[in-house]
């Protein structure tokens, strides 16, 4: 367990690198490119800790930790996996086959250095992979409870079929129809084009033009645009421009007489994607540019290397859950840690939010 700035050099980033390609749950979010410039900017007295497990030379897992004094409303201490507003998914980075030491070091390490926390959380994990599996298996063998307190399904993208079948399959004619309308509508203001970029050059511009876009819309009417503030401005174009060159970022923008009026970046970390930030130009909502865009990046179906896409949209999102059939089902975890006294009382703390929140375990 160390400060996250020992984590910002050369080596250590090479090594976090190494992790990220070997993570049996892969997770952006996590990743160095991602992680730091949120740490820098959310943590700028550099006071939250790097959990890591090594195997030899290597890190086999990885995992921003935070002492939290509230949880939700109430003033209960605990230890938590750090997230912020902009990282939407909290599964820690861990080597294929690591899953159950990695939870056991955390785990251990947490019953020693509890000091005032009453349990540890971990949110937004995916309930259907590895690394939650591993760690249902630890707290059963060591006989430590371990509660899912919230669960929610949000939109996923996973089919054998190509996107037009997929389309087929997911609309009915009639919609299909009406969307064929109204880019037939649009193309007739101007030359309309879908621009594809997997590469970093003229990242820049295109940074600032989603910032542009995304701040006249209804996000920067409601103060959550990443322009509004200078933290998620600086983040978005720190880590844009790292995914950028690493090859990691694909930029999808529909562009009428040259100019976008709907952007995308989708965050490629095989074997999944993740729509990580989407905008559209309101004026021209009655044309559903966004929705046209979507239909064109149903080509991640053929996109090599990628099995599936995590929409990372907020349940029952209005547009692409009607789009996108499959769901990603993400739940949030507290786990008991220290001695038998803390133990009891969490098991009451536990007790106490699912008599508020049992639609969480259904």
């Amino acid at each position: 367990m160390l400060p996250w700035r020992a984590w910002d050099s050369p080596d250590a980033r090479a090594a976090w690198d190494a992790l990220a390609a070997r993570a049996g749950t892969p997770n952006p979010f996590f990743e160095s490119w991602y992680l730091l410039p949120g740490l820098a900017r959310f943590d700028p007295r550099g006071r939250l800790q790097i959990a890591a497990l090594r195997s030899g030379e290597e890190a086999a897992g990885l995992a921003p930790l935070q002492r939290a004094g509230r949880y939700g409303k109430h003033p209960l201490p605990h230890l938590a996996v750090w997230l912020h507003a902009n990282a939407f998914l909290g599964a820690p980075l861990v080597a294929a086959g690591y899953e159950e030491t990695f939870w056991e070091a955390l785990l251990d390490w947490a019953d020693r250095h509890a000091s005032a926390a009453l349990f540890l959380h971990a949110a937004a994990l995916p309930l259907d992979a590895a690394l939650t599996d591993a760690l249902l298996a630890v707290g059963a063998r060591q006989r430590r409870r371990v509660v899912l307190v919230h669960r929610e399904e949000r939109a996923m993208l996973a089919s054998p079929l190509g996107p037009a079948a997929y389309l087929e399959h997911a609309l009915p004619g009639k919609k299909r129809k009406e969307l064929r309308r109204q880019q037939a509508r649009l193309a007739e203001q101007g030359a309309l084009a879908f621009v594809r970029r997997q590469d970093s050059e003229e990242i820049a511009g295109w940074i600032e033009q989603f910032l542009a876009l995304e701040a006249r819309g209804w996000k920067g009417s409601a103060g959550s645009a990443l322009a509004c503030a200078g933290e998620t401005a600086g983040l978005f174009r720190t880590s844009m421009t790292a995914a950028a060159e690493r090859g990691c970022l694909e930029r999808l923008s529909l562009e009428l007489d040259g100019q976008p009026i709907a952007m995308l970046a989708t965050l490629i970390s095989p074997p999944g994607a993740f729509s990580y930030k989407t905008a559209f130009d309101e004026h021209f909502a009655r044309f559903s540019p966004g929705v046209l865009l979507q239909l064109e990046n149903l080509a991640l179906l053929e996109r090599a290397g990628v099995r599936w896409a995590d929409s990372c949209a907020a349940p029952d999102h209005p547009m692409i859950d009607s789009l996108w059939r499959e769901r990603r089902v993400i739940g949030r975890y507290s786990i008991a840690i220290g001695g038998a006294a803390r133990r009891a009382l969490f098991g009451r703390i536990a007790a106490f939010e699912l008599s508020r929140n049992p639609q969480g375990l259904t």
